[in-house]
């Protein structure tokens, strides 16, 4: 007598506008990925984070004293951190300014030429 087989998947169906669905084919083609595990793993980890803010966090009283004894600790400064806000942003940079300013340049200029264009 065959035993039946029970299905680990279970279909969920849904109705999208065009736009919604070229959307999300645009961002799976991006991935490397087909629409269906595209969709799937935006829903989970959209649900994973809703059940994480609702989650309660449980600890023991042990637990809880030495993490409220971390948190009321002085701060302590992260090397990486400061290092990373004594840099100078990269619109701060001669370089950079220079490129913005040879864009903005040569934009101006065809906005320039294509209304001149229109007056005659």
């Amino acid at each position: 007598m065959p035993r039946a087989v029970k299905r680990k998947e279970h279909p969920l169906s849904m109705r999208l506008p065009e736009t919604d669905i070229a959307i999300i084919d645009r961002a799976a083609a991006l991935r490397g990925r087909s629409r269906t595990d595209f969709v799937r793993d935006a829903a989970v980890r959209a649900a994973e984070e809703v059940l994480m803010e609702t989650a309660p966090i449980r600890m023991s009283s042990a637990g809880f004293k030495a993490f409220m004894a971390t948190l009321s600790e002085p701060a302590a400064p992260v090397p990486e951190m400061v290092e990373l806000f004594q840099r100078a942003a990269p619109w701060e940079s001669k370089a950079f300014t220079s490129e913005v300013d040879a864009g903005s340049r040569e934009e101006n200029a065809s906005k320039q030429k294509a209304r001149s264009g229109k007056r005659r």
